[in-house]
């Protein structure tokens, strides 16, 4: 989760950026709708303050995954998505057939996976695993292929 707390003020503060209505919305609608790509956050932000241009919401999303607000992922196939539980090296579980996104801890260790089995000279601070299936519902309603 977010190590400065709930409330996203505390969060821009912490990462030098100005409060704004605009940013509190934002932070606030993918804070509740974790995994949401950033049509979904503009419709939710829109419901709070008005007219708000997609524009303006991009350039929050951005502003904020630069400073380490919020992180993003892209799963194969998906529009980026957003969620604000940064910085603990957690993974994505994808349904191939709705879309659903979840997530999950790190299965061994401490950030096992930064170790990769040859890093070329990087210094690695990051990795991402993305997990593929079909989650429960998905699969109670599969026809049996037989």
């Amino acid at each position: 989760m977010h190590t400065n707390g709930t409330d996203p003020r505390l969060w821009l503060r912490a990462a030098g950026l100005r409060v704004t209505a605009p940013r509190i919305a934002v932070l606030n609608a993918v804070a509740t709708q974790p995994h949401a790509d950033a049509d979904r956050v503009a419709a939710t932000v829109r419901q709070v303050l008005g007219s708000v241009s997609t524009q303006a919401v991009y350039d929050v999303l951005h502003a904020c995954v630069r400073a380490g607000i919020l992180r993003r992922i892209e799963p194969a196939g998906s529009a980026a998505l957003y969620e604000t539980r940064i910085g603990d090296n957690h993974h994505h579980l994808v349904c191939r057939s709705c879309g659903m996104v979840v997530d999950v801890d790190c299965a061994v260790g401490a950030a096992p996976c930064l170790e990769p089995s040859d890093d070329h000279g990087f210094v690695v601070d990051e990795a991402e695993v993305v997990f593929w299936g079909l989650c429960p519902m998905c699969r109670s309603t599969e026809r049996p292929t037989s």
